[in-house]
């Protein structure tokens, strides 16, 4: 199933109203007053931070940006703290508290959205009501696509578990257990949102000392038909490390040991995409054979960007022959004639004391 992308604009432009009149009196086309209301970048830096938010033939990497409401449990930061954890490097906190109700009113989560290009979100939230309650969020060109509301019944936090934790920003394995995650169509929508949230970009390989831990999400047993309005099953989410023993061949024996963090949860209520905008969001663009054959959408070999948005590449050389370096001339460092003579003529004995050889032989 293809995963909906994000493409939040690239910036704001406000709107003002112009009387023709006065572009007639003062002869003035209307074209160079309305490019003034573009914002221009004023180096190549906000150059390439406005181009990375364009809509992207591969999109980038979805960050997601974690939210408080204005009450909140203990319990409910501790699972935002972990899944912002599992989540780096594209994980984005926020610490203040927020008066926001993504079922009510989504306008505050569309304009985070577009100020930090950012697709998914996590609200936490707590009340009477509904107790310990976590709200996931999907956006599409900056509105809201889809949301799921989960109540977290129990939890088992990354602190409580003495255990190796896997490395920052690798991705995991993920294993769905359950029927329901591929007929129901409510365990469908937390199945692709929990693959948006992880796995990030489709991969064909991956070596194997990469994996580090793996997510197993399972489904609790069926009480009865799932009729419309009947009681879903409960989810329960673990997290495991994963060890690559020796097993005398070439597949190794995979040893799991449970990291954290451990939660058992119950779906209440979804809201759903619309037909069109869920269209709009699958849609995707044809790429021509000769941007294929180019590497597009393909991770380019010792490419990188560092911190500051500048390009980085690693070139390989071959092996250098540094007698022949040209340095600096320094007298300290330079051979002297009577070296020189010497080493000439140390070498001239070597040369003909071979030669002498060979003709013995």
């Amino acid at each position: 199933m293809a995963t909906p992308a994000t493409s939040p604009p690239s910036h704001t432009v406000s709107t003002i109203s112009i009387n023709p009149l006065l572009l007639n009196t003062v002869n003035v086309s209307p074209l160079p007053l309305l490019a003034l209301l573009y914002s221009k970048p004023k180096n190549a830096r906000v150059k390439r931070a406005l181009d990375e938010r364009e809509p992207k033939l591969v999109e980038n990497e979805k960050t997601c940006i974690f939210v408080s409401g204005n009450k909140t449990s203990e319990r409910i930061r501790d699972a935002m703290k972990d899944m912002n954890s599992m989540k780096r490097p594209y994980a984005i906190n926020f610490s203040k508290k927020n008066d926001i109700h993504p079922f009510d009113d989504a306008s505050s989560l569309e304009f985070f959205s577009g100020k930090n290009d950012a697709s998914l979100f996590v609200t936490g939230l707590h009340s009477k009501k509904r107790p310990h309650d976590l709200v996931l969020t999907r956006m599409f060109d900056g509105r809201v696509l889809d949301q799921i509301e989960l109540g977290i019944d129990s939890y088992r936090s990354m602190a409580e578990v003495d255990t190796p934790k896997a490395s920052v920003g690798t991705r995991p394995l993920m294993v769905f257990h359950s029927d329901l995650f591929d007929t129901h169509p409510t365990f469908t929508h937390l199945k692709s949102y929990l693959l948006d949230f992880y796995n990030g970009h489709h991969e064909t390989a991956i070596p194997l000392a990469s994996v580090e831990h793996v997510i197993s999400v399972t489904a609790g047993p069926v009480e009865g038909s799932l009729e419309e309005g009947a009681a879903l099953p409960k989810v329960h989410v673990r997290v495991y490390t994963i060890k690559l023993l020796a097993s005398g061949s070439k597949v190794p024996r995979v040893q799991l040991t449970e990291m954290g963090p451990s939660m058992d949860l119950t779906i209440r209520r979804v809201a759903e995409a619309d037909s069109e905008t869920m269209k709009a969001a699958m849609k995707r663009p044809r790429i021509s054979q000769k941007d294929l054959d180019s590497g597009l959408g393909k991770k380019r070999k010792n490419i990188e960007t560092d911190d500051m948005g500048d390009k980085v590449g690693r070139i390989h050389v071959g092996k250098q022959d540094l007698s022949k370096l040209q340095s600096r001339k320094m007298k300290s460092l330079k051979i002297g004639r009577k070296e020189r003579k010497a080493a000439e003529a140390d070498a001239d004995a070597d040369a003909a004391g071979n030669d002498s050889g060979m003709d013995e032989d």
